[in-house]
Order: C-alpha cells, then sequence, then structure tokens
C-alpha cells in the first residue's frame, strides 16, 4: 500500500466511478481499475462492490473499503500538510530559530542584529537563550538549541563553527577609582582589588579564577551577580572592580575601561552540532550574523 494507491481510492469515491476518477487523475481507467486490484491484493481484502456497481451503476465500497477510505482520507490530508509546511520551512516562510547566547552578547551585541534579521524573515520565530557561557554549551550539548555563541576554549570535533568576532576583554573601574588614572592594568595589580563576579558557570569568572591560581593569587570576590547592569552600578559605585568585554561599557556609563597588560582577547564562534544538520532558517541566521559582524 502506497499514499498513490490511497489517493487512487479517494478519487474513485469522489468521482463515484472508475471513467471520471481516471479522467480527474490523468491515466487511463485500465491502469486505475489495476491500482485499486493491486491494493485490495496487498491487503488480501475486497475494496469495491463491483456487483453492486453493475446491477445500480453506482460505485459501492464494502465495510473495508469505507474503512480504509477513512484513513486514505486523513493520511492524504497529512501528507499535503507536511508537504506545505516542508516547502514553506524551505522558502523560509515559516521554521524557528532556538540560540542560545551568553549574557553579554544578548544584551550588547545581538539586539539590533536580531531586529534586522527578524525584519528581513519576518515568518520566522526567534527563540533566544541567554545565559551564562556554561548553560549554553550544555543546552547545544543536549540540543535544546540548535545553535549558540560559544567561545574558542569550547569547541571540539562534535561541533561546525564560524569565527563570529573577536572582542577585548577590559577592566571596568570607576571614574574615581585608584586605577582609573592608568592606561592598562596588569594582572597582578588586577588581583590586588575587590572583585565583582558573575556567578558560576560564566567564562569571565572561571577565567579570572584561572589567571589568579596561575599567578598564585587569591581573588577577593566582593559581589556576585549576573546582573550585568548591576555589575556595572557596583563598579560605578566603586564597591569593586570586574573584566568585561569591551563592548558591555557605554559612554554614558560612569565606568572606564582599561586593557589588561598586556591584552587580552576573546574568539567567539557560532556553533552548531555537526551530527545534527541546522534547518535552513539556522542557516539563514548563521549566514546573516557572519555578513553583520
Amino acid at each position: 500500500m502506497d499514499i498513490k494507491q490511497l489517493k487512487h481510492l479517494d478519487a474513485l469515491i469522489t468521482f463515484g466511478g472508475f471513467t471520471k476518477a481516471a479522467q480527474q487523475l490523468n491515466i487511463a481507467q485500465p491502469a486505475l481499475s489495476q491500482s485499486i486490484k493491486r491494493l485490495e491484493d496487498s491487503l488480501g481484502v475486497t475494496l469495491v462492490d463491483r456487483g453492486a456497481h453493475k446491477r445500480s451503476k453506482a460505485l459501492s465500497l464494502t465495510a473495508e473499503g469505507r474503512a480504509l477510505h477513512q484513513h486514505a482520507k486523513l493520511i492524504i490530508k497529512n501528507m499535503a500538510q507536511a508537504e506545505a509546511h516542508i516547502k514553506s520551512m524551505a522558502n523560509l516562510t515559516k521554521g524557528e530559530v532556538r540560540v542560545a547566547v551568553p549574557g553579554m552578547l544578548g544584551s550588547f551585541y545581538l539586539p539590533s542584529r536580531l531586529m534586522a534579521f527578524r525584519h528581513q524573515h519576518p515568518d520566522l520565530k526567534l527563540s533566544l537563550f541567554e545565559g551564562g557561557t556554561r548553560d549554553t554549551l550544555k543546552m547545544l550539548r543536549r540540543e535544546d538549541v540548535d545553535i549558540a555563541i560559544i567561545t574558542a576554549n569550547d569547541l571540539d570535533d562534535n561541533f561546525d563553527s564560524h569565527l563570529l568576532l573577536q572582542e577585548q576583554m577590559v577592566v571596568a573601574v570607576g571614574k574615581h577609582h585608584p586605577l582609573a588614572a592608568q592606561g592598562s592594568v596588569p594582572l597582578e595589580q588586577f588581583f590586588q582589588h575587590d572583585l565583582v563576579l558573575f556567578k558560576q558557570g560564566y567564562f569571565h569568572r572561571e577565567w579570572m579564577l584561572e589567571q589568579a591560581k596561575l599567578l598564585g593569587l587569591n581573588a577577593s570576590i566582593a559581589f556576585e551577580t549576573n546582573l550585568i547592569n548591576l555589575i556595572k552600578q557596583v563598579v560605578a559605585q566603586e564597591y569593586g572592580i570586574t573584566s568585561v568585554l569591551k563592548m558591555v561599557i557605554e559612554q554614558d556609563d560612569d565606568i572606564l575601561a582599561k586593557s589588561f597588560d598586556p591584552p587580552v582577547y576573546l574568539d567567539l564562534h557560532i556553533a552548531w552540532k555537526k551530527q545534527r544538520p541546522i534547518s535552513k532558517a539556522d542557516r539563514a541566521f548563521v549566514d546573516f550574523l557572519m555578513e553583520n559582524r
């Protein structure tokens, strides 16, 4: 039994006979008769009461024929819907982009690009998941999202990726902090001050604590929060200093960005799992970001 045979049966019922059904299907009447006969043989039942048709000239189905026709209508409808759905996805008139991003990028890098992509593809749904770098990576591995922005350190052979951007990691200090007058800040000097850190699961926290460990120093954590604007307020009031991506510090902030000495840069990649090909909607989003870095 195949979809073509079910369509032949449905046409036979819809048009009330072999002759009209064959005309509508644009096939010869003997071909239609043979298709129905093969369907009956494959199921081991009689679907069309041919004796009744000879007596009354009206097409009549057996009980098995009526039951199969009910299933056939549902299958044909579902097939049509599936075909229309996939075609709309291929044409980017339907689909969903599920992307996970680290908090700083979600707040300071992506908003304008997301709106521009949405303007270009108004029929696509955008689902953005924002969190720590570790959470972002976990979501990608678990396939809770299809694409994610992760650090170069998180790449492995399971991922395909493109380098999206390289951003400088800077020291953020209040305008009247003792470090405000310096042009750059060595790591050893950075760890002499109270720190404002993201909570566990964020790359910046892991990076800073790892640097302290390598230098044999202790990091003095004065404040922990994942709220970027709160971090900036705490730094502005000089309760501590922190390290963020340079993009986070804006002109109207009461904080300054100081380069590390030597400068530190972070490579961020847009990635997806190799064994799970991304959809055309996801590919369109990846291409858009690469074109609008």
